[in-house]
């Protein structure tokens, strides 16, 4: 039997949005089956983290919980209307039920849940109860996780995820996405019932770090070392981006820390357009050091003094 989704995902029943998204992420990377390969128990517990998931986070289907019009798995539960007498005790303990000052449309009701139909009576001799109604379902959503390289969420990526050994799934990654955003696959989730349609596969997507970019929203940041003579005398100067390397010019005079802007060359937005990147320069010396460039140095310094820390004594 399904439990309380609220327990599953351990929140209060008046958590708000975020505060479900948080739980079911934090217990899905605990309990997901990539993470825990043959463990049945983490499987069967991803499973009831899903579910209670897909429930609480459909505001739609939360109500309908709520109100006990569905229960845990998001089943139809029957609605009896206070006039209904419920059972009665008939000649030889058969059960049977009153309909005194019912409406018609209190019968209706009465006759679709327990599968009359209609409610001027059902067809054929097999009793007022032998027509059935088809009840048609939509297929519950499926939650997955895929892990993306960071190339490949800015600039887009075809990847096939494995949703069970002889189930995998083509899964186009749109280029600009975000890390935790949720791809929703239509129709690729589980099957309906009666011929209802397949629920959706929604798959959140992690994006692993890059050991150069550094993204904030859609711009994109890089720190680029530069040689003492570069940042002296300015010069061109190749500059790695998500989408290939450019050229970018270097301003005589520059420091450690100067900011350069790379226009559109960030991520791409939902509109078509593109974020910037952020060059920031690192001035770096020769590894090992340099004997004729301190020997200059002897010599320049003395003719050449500057406080570079000058306004930094404590007050």
């Amino acid at each position: 039997m399904a439990r309380n989704p609220y327990e599953v995902l351990g929140v209060a029943r008046d958590a708000g949005e975020d505060d479900i998204r948080r739980a079911y992420r934090r217990l899905a990377k605990q309990y997901h089956p990539d993470l825990n390969p043959g463990n049945k128990e983490a499987e069967a517990r991803f499973k009831e983290i899903s579910a209670a998931n897909d429930l609480l986070s459909d505001a739609a289907k939360r109500a309908r919980y709520d109100r006990g019009e569905i229960d845990e798995s998001g089943a139809e539960k029957p609605q009896y209307h206070a006039n209904y007498r419920g059972f009665a005790e008939g000649p030889d303990g058969a059960k049977y039920y009153t309909t005194e000052g019912m409406a018609p449309e209190d019968l209706e009701e009465l006759f679709a849940i327990f599968g009359r139909g209609a409610a001027g009576g059902a067809a054929g001799s097999g009793g007022p109860f032998t027509r059935r109604t088809h009840v048609r379902m939509r297929g519950a959503d499926q939650h997955y996780m895929l892990t993306i390289d960071f190339l490949e969420a800015i600039n887009g990526a075809k990847k096939r995820l494995q949703l069970a050994p002889d189930k995998s799934l083509d899964v186009t990654i749109p280029p600009g996405l975000h890390d935790g955003q949720i791809l929703r696959l239509k129709e690729q989730g589980g099957e309906g019932i009666g011929g209802g349609a397949r629920g959706d596969a929604l798959i959140e997507v992690h994006v692993t770090p890059h050991p150069l970019f550094r993204r904030e929203g859609d711009d994109i940041h890089v720190e680029l070392p530069v040689t003492i003579a570069e940042a002296t005398l300015g010069g061109r100067i190749a500059v790695p981006t998500p989408s290939g390397t450019v050229t970018m010019t270097v301003p005589a005079g520059s420091n450690t820390g100067t900011r350069l802007r790379l226009r559109g060359k960030g991520a791409p937005t939902a509109g078509g357009a593109h974020g910037d990147e952020y060059v920031t320069l690192k001035v770096v010396l020769p590894e090992g050091g340099d004997q004729a460039l301190a020997d200059f140095l002897r010599d320049w310094a003395p003719k050449h003094p500057y406080d570079p820390r000058r306004g930094m004594e404590p007050a």
